[in-house]
């Protein structure tokens, strides 16, 4: 029987990662689209959400099914209750890149322009977060997790400076409020793409080490 329970454990554990790989893979085309201004990429988004939302039933199913049948102790527990948590984490990412997608079609709109921010920079350190917080994930490590806890003030930073700018911009040139306005909102959206990734961190932290680090920075 506890071959059977850990072979379940393996499903769900795979089954997670491909939710994670179609939540990373929305992300990228999301800023791809940001980046060449091809609305077509946006349409990509929006129809992998269906895809993404559904395997995040099916992941909490078996999740809630193992639960139930086996009653798991210790560390098998934390595992699942973890696998929950980050399921839902990263159908929140998904659900970033569709807002990210829908604010890169509104700019299509409008003219093109240099802005005072770096989006892609911005995404490339989130999209590290998330990279790094499910490699801990896999690997089942948790120094790896705090290093992840560790990246987000720089992602806030940066958030913070993409807010001052544009809003400067907004107050010197009110023609270019749309554009910027947009912008403005990428970078939040992409900030709590960063906030999942730091939840996920702390998930694979519980797991393992059985400590429950959300809101305590003191670990580090």
């Amino acid at each position: 029987m506890r071959v059977k329970f850990h072979q379940s454990l393996d499903d769900l554990k795979e089954k997670l990662l491909v939710m994670a790989g179609m939540a990373e893979q929305a992300i990228q085309r999301s800023i791809e689209a940001y980046r060449t201004r091809d609305l077509s990429i946006c349409e990509l988004v929006f129809r992998a959400e269906p895809s993404i939302n559904r395997l995040e039933r099916e992941i909490d199913q078996m999740a809630l099914d193992l639960l139930a049948m086996e009653q798991p102790m210790a560390i098998d527990l934390r595992f699942i209750l973890s696998v929950i948590r980050i399921n839902a984490d990263l159908e929140r990412v998904g659900d970033q890149a569709v807002n990210i997608a829908v604010r890169v079609r509104e700019m299509g709109a409008f003219a093109n322009i240099d802005l005072p921010v770096d989006i892609p920079k911005l995404a490339s350190l989130s999209s590290a977060m998330v990279r790094k917080s499910l490699q801990a994930f896999i690997e089942g490590d948790a120094e790896l997790a705090e290093s992840v806890l560790r990246l987000d003030d720089q992602v806030d930073e940066m958030n913070d400076a993409a807010f001052y700018a544009l809003s400067s911009l907004i107050k010197e040139k009110p023609e270019l409020t749309p554009q910027s306005l947009n912008a403005l909102i990428i970078a939040r959206n992409l900030e709590r793409v960063g906030d999942h990734a730091t939840n996920i961190a702390e998930d694979v932290i519980f797991w393992v080490r059985g400590a429950d680090v959300r809101h305590n920075s003191s670990v580090l």
